[in-house]
């Protein structure tokens, strides 16, 4: 027998709930360590033949009904409080996915907003390359682009003054 088969029998062998056989002895005797260990097993299980459980205290089953009476006196939690937890985790979940739902499919369209006036528009109607998307491009950036016309002027004229 193998060191590990061994050692997974001690605890039965020293406690005399395993008999010792024939193979185990000849592995004991020749197998220093599992010896030694087989001897600690035995030890230990000496030590605990020995040792005895306390006694419970006289007044323990006194204080044990009083604790349980006092438990019992207690106002129990209604059909509502039981009622309560689960309608009101059902309902943060549903509303947690109502507004997950609502910010998937209300966030297909641009909020372009006048002042103080604020209109969703289509995104397919605003795609780039499209004539209408184009349009509200240019209409969007307008002041973007017009910049640019002015700093197309101001390099006409440094050329202008650079190159007499």
């Amino acid at each position: 027998m193998k060191c590990e088969e061994i050692r997974e029998v001690m605890p039965d062998l020293a406690s005399g709930a395993m008999g010792m056989t024939p193979e185990i002895g000849v592995h004991l005797a020749g197998c220093g360590t599992c010896t030694a260990k087989m001897e600690e097993f035995r030890q230990t299980m000496a030590l605990l033949d020995e040792w005895r459980a306390p006694e419970p205290s006289p007044y323990f089953d006194v204080r044990l009904q009083a604790r349980l009476r006092e438990e019992m006196a207690k106002p129990q939690a209604g059909w509502l409080t039981w009622f309560r937890r689960p309608v009101l985790a059902s309902a943060l979940t549903v509303l947690l996915g109502i507004g997950v739902g609502l910010f998937f499919t209300q966030g297909h369209g641009i909020y372009q907003s006048e002042g103080d006036v604020v209109a969703v528009v289509n995104d397919a109607a605003t795609e780039p390359g499209t004539a209408v998307g184009d349009l509200q491009a240019l209409e969007k950036n307008h002041d973007l682009y017009s910049d640019f016309d002015l700093l197309d002027d101001l390099q006409v004229q440094h050329d202008v003054v650079a190159n007499p």
